[in-house]
């Protein structure tokens, strides 16, 4: 199950550490947190699936689409 540590180091809240964090978790419990993210984005909008036409935003956001 996913570690309830909770810690106050700002070290650990860089990109890095999260990208470090989350890899070392079991295949198994990085679906399960991808899950539960998806429940919470559909709970909070539960429109978002309708949302066909999306358009690419300027900066580090892209909109990918299939040839």
């Amino acid at each position: 199950m996913i570690n309830q540590d909770i810690s106050h180091d700002y070290q650990e809240e860089t990109i890095e550490a999260k990208a470090r964090w989350f890899q070392a978790l079991p295949l198994a419990e990085r679906m399960e947190l991808l899950c539960l993210f998806t429940d919470l984005i559909l709970t909070v909008n539960p429109h978002i699936v309708e949302q066909k036409d999306a358009q690419p935003l300027a900066g580090r956001v892209r909109v990918l689409t299939p040839a």
